[in-house]
């Protein structure tokens, strides 16, 4: 990323708007708007198998792992404003497991780019499918998108709801259930 260019380009979006980018308040946002997108777009720059860092285990263990309540944020593609919220995530493991903060580390690798919802959460889950090779691997990931809240219909309580279910949790609807069950959620999904 070059940060001086960005800084360039916002300084002449604020001339844009009206605004004079020279004033006080507005001297070093330029700048600093081009180190935030250095930090809110890293997932650009990240591939999820360097950041399992070797943490995936050999284990006999065949029972759902389930990683709850994720925190994320995001931006939306079409209006490059934020979209936020909570990531569950879940797999029943065929003799690997992985270390437990690499999950949410997966999730911010494809939050920290732009996006829309249903994509990231279909590859969260297609990446740990491919990754661990589990019998099936769950992902629903809730999310407030500012693009609906604060600007088009203008609807604050709103919340999107998006799943990927693979292997046995989209074959064996007991399988989905508990999973559902666990997160909290009805088992209408």
């Amino acid at each position: 990323m070059n940060r001086e260019r960005i800084a360039h380009l916002i300084r002449e979006i604020l001339k844009e708007i009206g605004e004079d980018p020279d004033r006080e308040g507005l001297r070093e946002t330029p700048e600093r708007i081009a180190r935030m997108y250095e930090e809110i777009f890293a997932g650009y720059r990240q591939d999820p198998e360097e950041v399992l860092n070797g943490a995936i285990f050999h284990e006999r263990y065949d029972e759902m792992v389930v990683v709850k309540d994720i925190d994320f944020y995001s931006m939306c593609e079409h209006h490059m404003l934020p979209f936020f919220g909570v990531a569950h995530v879940a797999y029943i493991p065929r003799d690997k497991v992985i270390g437990l903060s690499k999950i949410p580390r997966i999730v911010d690798i494809y939050a920290r780019r732009l996006q829309i919802q249903e994509k990231m959460t279909v590859q969260i889950a297609e990446t740990l499918q491919r990754l661990l090779n589990p019998l099936g691997v769950a992902v629903v990931v809730e999310a407030t998108h500012l693009c609906s809240v604060m600007r088009g219909v203008k609807k604050p309580r709103n919340r999107m709801i998006t799943s990927a279910m693979l292997g046995i949790f989209r074959r064996d609807l007991r399988t989905r259930n508990e999973f559902l069950q666990i997160i909290g959620k009805s088992t209408t999904i």
